[in-house]
């Protein structure tokens, strides 16, 4: 039996999914093209604040709160008519995420280099 390492999958993730600049994913904000999703879990909000505009669903609801059906989507939360943008606190999680949501079918997805770490120093808005 040969297991892979969660390196491995985030490596193999990166291969297929867009990886967007903190800068770029500010300014798909700014312009209200995209809708911006921190996977991070409740404690690492609490620990940290959150990003202004951004939506939390952890990483083990993602798959079934961005479905059309969902709740989200309904109330208008999420238009997935517009790119999807995930963040954690560093890139890996949301890698495998952005590959996840890829495998469901979306196509306009991507997540940002560096997560909330390099968010922070480029220029977006943190709530505490």
């Amino acid at each position: 039996m040969k297991i892979k390492s969660s390196q491995t999958l985030v490596a193999e993730a990166l291969k297929s999914v867009k990886t967007i600049s903190p800068e770029e994913a500010l300014k798909l904000s700014t312009e209200n093209k995209c809708n911006l999703i921190d996977i991070r879990d409740a404690v690492e909000l609490q620990k940290t604040g959150s990003i202004e505009n951004s939506v939390n669903i952890s990483r083990g609801l993602l798959e079934f709160s961005i479905h059309p059906e969902s709740a989200h989507v309904q109330n208008k939360k999420i238009d997935l008519n517009k790119e999807i943008v995930l963040f954690c606190a560093a890139g890996g999680r949301s890698a495998l995420a952005a590959k996840a949501l890829k495998e469901m079918g979306f196509e306009n997805v991507s997540h940002v280099e560096g997560g909330f770490g390099l968010m922070q120093s480029s220029g977006f808005k943190v709530n505490k």
